[in-house]
């Protein structure tokens, strides 16, 4: 919920999301009796999402609004298979902004100077206008306000387990004129979906490192041979990749390939011989005919070749 006026700007949001695991009909069968208000508890919404086959991943730790300088920000979440669509309201004095992005990209804008906003599903925006209309103070301060959207948080955590009984609000009491509110709140939009854009890349970054990771993981040689000893110096020895066995850094980029030299340590020279062969066995690398322990710095994998 939003309040901007000329005094100032007060919003107030709930702390809870759900997220829908299961088949996709008896999940929007389950969301449909949810956002129609014909589940009130927690305890029905457990119960019936059992009787459907529908996992339930219930969080109270959202952050749907929160305050960039002198603007507050609201924010409400739809997840898809694909993509995740997100409505934001930005307020200041005299000025607020309302978004839908998809991803980073904002798909729908709209602007004004005053207005009380509710985002929400059907049933949780009638009962908060119903509720605000009730208790609504003519000339109301930014201190009523707080008040009455403190009550409508209350009363609709009781009648549906979509919101939870826990909430922040925030208040902005600052001076500006029209012209200042608009600016302010171009230049903070612009910021923050600057950051929304980095962000994304840098999970998509990670994503992918993680998805390279898991994939390069299956790949370690756990068991077999993996090249000959070609030449022996002191405790170090030149170890010819066998066909199919390549030799990668940490960062999993390639350091030998096969048929290349690579260069190992033992601790007993003596109990090595050209011709000798590396292997894994139980994990362990080491020479095969006497199973004299290997050192290196590699990790070593199959090739898809």
């Amino acid at each position: 919920m939003s309040y901007v006026g000329r005094n100032g700007c007060v919003m107030a949001g709930d702390k809870r999301r759900i997220g829908f695991l299961g088949d996709k009909e008896n999940r929007e069968k389950l969301e449909k009796l949810l956002y129609a208000g014909a589940i009130i508890t927690d305890k029905e919404l457990i119960i019936i999402s059992k009787d459907l086959g529908i996992t339930l991943n219930i969080s109270d730790e959202a952050e749907k609004v929160r305050e960039i300088g002198d603007v507050l920000v609201g924010e409400v979440r739809f997840k898809t298979p694909f993509e995740t669509k997100r409505k934001r309201i930005y307020g200041t004095t005299n000025g607020y902004v309302i978004t839908e992005l998809i991803g980073s990209n904002i798909e729908k804008y709209e602007d004004g100077d005053s207005s009380i906003v509710v985002f929400g599903n059907k049933i949780t925006k009638a009962k908060a206008n119903e509720l605000i209309q009730k208790n609504w103070k003519s000339k109301a301060s930014l201190q009523n306000v707080s008040q009455v959207f403190k009550i409508v948080m209350e009363e609709i955590s009781k009648i549906t387990p979509s919101v939870s009984k826990e909430y922040d609000i925030y208040t902005k009491e600052i001076k500006l004129d029209k012209n200042e509110a608009k600016n302010l709140l171009m230049e903070t939009i612009v910021k923050d979906v600057k950051e929304l854009q980095e962000m994304r890349e840098g999970l998509r970054k990670q994503l992918d490192e993680a998805a390279k990771s898991i994939e390069m993981a299956s790949k370690i040689v756990l068991e077999g041979e993996v090249g000959m000893v070609k030449s022996i110096e002191k405790d170090s020895l030149k170890i010819l990749l066998k066909e199919g066995i390549q030799a990668l850094d940490m960062e999993w980029n390639t350091v030998a390939d096969s048929g290349t030299l690579i260069e190992m340590n033992i601790d007993d020279p003596s109990s090595v011989r050209i011709g000798d062969m590396a292997v894994i066995e139980n994990e362990n690398l080491c020479i095969k005919r006497t199973g004299s322990n290997l050192q290196c710095n590699v990790i070593l994998c199959r090739t898809d070749k």
